[in-house]
């Protein structure tokens, strides 16, 4: 009998190690419960202001969650439609962009004349230009023309809508510069794709691509790049007098081209070819670049 005290005080302090954990389980889920409900019944007006105040702080995460409270509690209103438009800025700022684009297309279906519809046009471009980009690239600031150019060529159609349809809008002058900077990205993937071939002496694909850029980005940085690259191809294929047309127009419009000197393209080292994302040289582009910036 003396061998069962010890077993009933062990019982005894098992049972009230569970039964505090039970206690400490339901104070947390109380606690839990009263935080995500912190914000049910508060006026509108409060809870916009407190969901702004984040996003002036640079807090995007909570910024948009309070911003989704106040339009699940509040559906309309001029609160909710200004905080549809906020939400969907910090989920861009928070590098959400595909959340950022179903904000802003549920918002363009739901109020197609409100005053932000040319805004969120625009927002949808920015967050297109930057959506599906490789973190290596972001990371080691790669080319970017390198990328998938899908969700870029929608940017520049969300822009090209802010430009058309809304150019007295402040967004407008923004959105044509960065129609501009996406043309020469575009332009830059062909110009690339072009130096693939020639580099692998496939001199009438090289020519085709260069004729499509000239056709498609006039222009654009790499316009002198693809005429010496028809150039280039005309002499190989043997056809001497479209390759004299090709230096004629480049010694008229870019007579430091090192096409003419012989010294163009140059093609990447051997170290720099094993990078999935860098592309060939392109020294007129680069140099059109330096100008620009």
């Amino acid at each position: 009998m003396t061998q069962l005290a010890p077993i009933r005080s062990l019982a005894s302090f098992r049972l009230f190690i569970l039964l505090f954990v039970i206690a400490m389980a339901a104070v947390g889920c109380k606690s839990k419960g009263g935080d995500k409900d912190s914000l049910e019944g508060v006026p509108v007006q409060t809870l916009y202001d407190t969901a702004h105040a984040s996003m002036v702080r640079g807090n995007w995460a909570k910024a948009d969650t309070d911003f989704r409270k106040l339009i699940a509690q509040y559906p309309y209103g001029p609160y909710t439609e200004q905080a549809m438009v906020e939400s969907a800025y910090a989920q861009f700022k928070a590098g959400k962009q595909d959340d950022a684009i179903s904000s802003i297309d549920r918002f363009l279906r739901t109020y197609p004349t409100q005053r932000n519809v040319p805004y969120m046009y625009y927002l949808r471009g920015l967050s297109n230009s930057e959506r599906d980009a490789v973190f290596l690239q972001r990371a080691w600031r790669l080319d970017a023309s390198r990328r998938d150019l899908a969700t870029p060529m929608q940017g520049y159609s969300d822009f090209n809508i802010v430009a058309e349809r809304y150019p007295n809008s402040r967004y407008a002058e923004d959105a044509r510069l960065r129609m501009i900077k996406l043309r020469n990205m575009f332009a830059l993937h062909e110009m690339d794709t072009a130096l693939y071939y020639m580099r692998r002496d496939a001199w009438v694909s090289a020519a085709n691509r260069a004729k499509y850029l000239l056709e498609t980005y006039p222009q654009s940085e790499y316009q002198y790049d693809a005429v010496a690259l028809l150039g280039a191809a005309y002499t190989e294929m043997g056809n001497q007098a479209l390759a004299n047309d090709a230096r004629r127009v480049l010694e008229l419009n870019d007579p430091t081209h090192p096409w003419l000197t012989g010294d163009w393209p140059k093609y990447p080292w051997a170290i720099r070819k094993l990078n999935p994302f860098a592309g060939e040289k392109s020294p007129t582009g680069k140099r059109n670049a330096e100008r620009l910036n």
